[in-house]
C-alpha cells in the first residue's frame, strides 16, 4: 500500500490552493516541470532517480479525517482559523486527477531538461510540488555520486556502507536505493535490501575483534560462524599483524576445504597497506583472497589510490556517498510552464527574474535525445510538444544561456519522458524496479563521451532548447520585460 504522503507539502501550497478555490480556478489546468540548473558535483551529467516515491505519492494521495482535522486546527497570525471550512470540506472529497510523465530512473540527465512533467488541475499540481522535488532532488544527487564513485573504481565492486551516517531513516533508505541505481554492487542496509530487492553485504566490526581475548581468536570464531562470508577486518590493532593472523586463519580454512574470501582495511595508508597485504597473501599462497578498502572514500581518493597502484578488489563507501558529501542539495526546481482553460489551447508561461540563469522555458516540455549511428549520445533538445511542428530534418539545439552556442542534431532520437500516472492513477504495468533502473544507468554510461564523464573540468554535453522554441522564448522575454537586454 505504501505511505500517504499527501501532507508532505509546504504550507504555502495549501494556502495557494485555498486561494485558487476561492477565485474559482478549480478548472484551470496547468503544466509544471521539474529540473535542475547545474550538474551536481561540478560534473558533466546527472543520474535521474526518485520515481518510486513519486509513484507512491500518487498511489496513496488523499486527505483523510486526521489530515483535515489537523488543518482545521491551524490558526492564522490573528488567531482565526487559517483555512475556510468550505475549502476543507472540498479538500477532503478531492480526488487526484493529474497526468505525470517522468524520466525513468537510471537515465542520464542534464541541466534544464524536464525530469518530471505534471499536467492537470493548477491547484493539484501545486500541492504535489514539494514531495516530487524532495524525492527527485535527493535520489538524483546520490545516484549521480554513486555513478562517479563506481567509475573511479574501474569495474571493481563498490558496497554502500552509509546507513549510520545518512540523514535519518528516510534519507538512509533513499540513499541505499539511489546508490544501487548509480552502480553500487550492494548496500549494507538490510531494510533497503528487503524493500527494494537489492543485494546486501557486510561482515564484522572492530568491536567483534575487541570482544575476544585476541585478534586470532576473533578471526577463528568469525569464520567458524560465517565460513561462506569470511571477510576479516584486519586493522583493529595493527594491519600487518592483522594480515598475518588472517593468513593463519586462511590456511586453516584451506585445510578444512573452505576459503577465506577477503580481508578489509579501514584505516591508515590504504595504498601502501593494500600493496603490502597483497604481497603477503600471495606469498602465503592465498592469491584468491580479496582486499576490500574503506575509510571515507570518494571518487577523488579512489582515483588517487589507483594512481598509486593500490591493490584492492572491492571498496566500501559510506559517508561521502550516502550524505552526498561535497554538495548537500541538488537545487532542483518546479516551474509553471503553461496554463489553459477547459476547451482552450495551452498558453505558455515564463519566469524571467533578474538573473538570466533563472530564466525558465515555456510550453508543454519534453526532451529529445539524439544519437549517432553507433548509438552514442549526440545531444539533447528540449521541445514544446504543444507548439508548432518541428522540422525534423533541421533540428538545432541552442544553449539556454548563450544563443551563439548551437548544434545541429542527427536524425535519430528518442524522447525521455514516459507516462507515470494518468488521471491521478499510476500507469498499470509500469516498471519502477530498482534493478531495472540500475541496468538502465549501466547501459547508458558507455554511450556518453569520456570527456563528459571526467571528474575535473568535464566537457559540456550539448543539451539545449530547440531553435524555434528559443526564439519564441526570447520574444516572450521582450514582451514581458520590454527589453531584450538578456540576450
Amino acid at each position: 500500500m505504501g505511505r500517504n504522503l499527501t501532507l508532505l507539502t509546504d504550507l504555502y501550497e495549501l494556502t495557494m490552493a485555498q486561494g485558487y478555490w476561492q477565485e474559482g480556478k478549480l478548472n484551470t489546468e496547468a503544466c509544471f516541470y521539474a529540473f535542475y540548473r547545474e550538474n551536481p558535483f561540478e560534473g558533466g551529467y546527472g543520474v535521474m532517480c526518485g520515481g518510486d516515491v513519486v509513484a507512491e505519492l500518487v498511489e496513496n494521495f488523499g486527505f483523510d479525517d486526521e489530515d483535515i482535522e489537523y488543518l482545521r486546527s491551524l490558526p492564522d497570525p490573528t488567531g482565526k482559523p487559517l483555512f475556510d471550512e468550505g475549502f476543507l470540506t472540498w479538500l477532503k472529497d478531492m480526488k487526484l486527477d493529474v497526468d505525470i510523465d517522468i524520466v525513468p530512473d537510471g537515465t542520464l540527465v542534464f541541466p534544464r531538461e524536464p525530469l518530471v512533467r505534471v499536467k492537470g488541475s493548477l491547484l493539484q499540481c501545486q500541492i504535489l510540488e514539494p514531495a516530487i522535488l524532495n524525492s527527485v532532488n535527493f535520489q538524483t544527487l546520490i545516484a549521480t555520486k554513486a555513478a562517479r564513485i563506481c567509475r573511479a573504481a574501474e569495474g571493481r565492486p563498490v558496497a554502500e556502507f552509509g546507513l549510520r551516517r545518512a540523514q535519518g531513516p528516510d534519507g538512509a533508505m533513499s540513499a541505499s536505493r539511489a546508490a544501487y541505481v548509480g552502480g553500487c554492487a550492494s548496500v549494507a542496509n538490510v531494510l533497503a535490501g528487503k524493500k527494494y530487492d537489492i543485494p546486501i553485504s557486510g561482515t564484522h566490526a572492530h568491536s567483534w575483534v575487541m570482544a575476544f581475548d585476541s585478534e586470532l581468536d576473533a578471526f577463528r570464531a568469525y569464520v567458524h560462524a560465517m565460513p561462506g562470508n569470511a571477510v576479516l577486518l584486519v586493522d583493529t590493532y595493527d594491519v600487518i599483524q592483522g594480515v598475518k593472523n588472517a593468513i593463519t586463519v586462511g590456511k586453516e580454512m584451506e585445510a578444512r576445504g573452505e576459503r577465506l574470501s577477503a580481508i578489509r582495511i579501514d584505516s591508515g595508508d590504504l595504498a601502501w597497506l593494500s600493496k603490502k597485504a597483497r604481497a603477503m597473501l600471495d606469498e602465503a599462497g592465498l592469491g584468491y583472497v580479496g582486499i576490500v578498502l574503506s575509510n571515507d572514500l570518494d571518487e577523488y581518493t579512489i582515483t588517487s589510490l589507483n594512481e598509486q597502484g593500490a591493490a584492492y578488489t572491492a571498496l566500501g563507501v559510506g559517508t561521502h556517498l550516502s550524505s552526498a558529501f561535497g554538495q548537500p542539495a541538488l537545487g532542483g526546481v518546479y516551474k509553471l510552464s503553461a496554463v489553459r482553460e477547459p476547451g482552450e489551447e495551452w498558453q505558455p508561461r515564463l519566469k524571467v527574474s533578474e538573473q538570466s540563469y533563472k530564466l525558465t522555458i515555456p510550453g508543454v516540455l519534453d526532451t529529445r535525445r539524439y544519437t549517432d549511428a553507433d548509438g552514442n549520445f549526440a545531444g539533447d533538445v528540449i521541445v514544446d510538444t504543444a507548439g508548432p511542428a518541428i522540422d525534423d530534418s533541421d533540428v538545432i539545439a541552442v544553449d539556454p544561456l548563450d544563443g551563439m552556442k548551437r548544434k545541429k542534431m542527427p536524425s535519430q532520437y528518442t524522447t525521455l519522458l514516459a507516462p507515470l500516472a494518468r488521471e491521478g492513477k499510476v500507469v498499470e504495468g509500469i516498471d519502477l524496479s530498482t534493478r531495472t533502473a540500475r541496468k538502465r544507468c549501466e547501459d547508458q554510461l558507455p554511450h556518453l563521451d569520456e570527456s563528459i564523464k571526467r571528474f575535473l573540468n568535464p566537457h559540456s554535453y550539448p543539451a539545449g532548447i530547440e531553435r524555434e522554441l528559443f526564439r519564441r522564448r526570447r520574444k516572450m522575454v521582450i514582451e514581458l520585460r520590454g527589453s531584450d537586454s538578456l540576450y
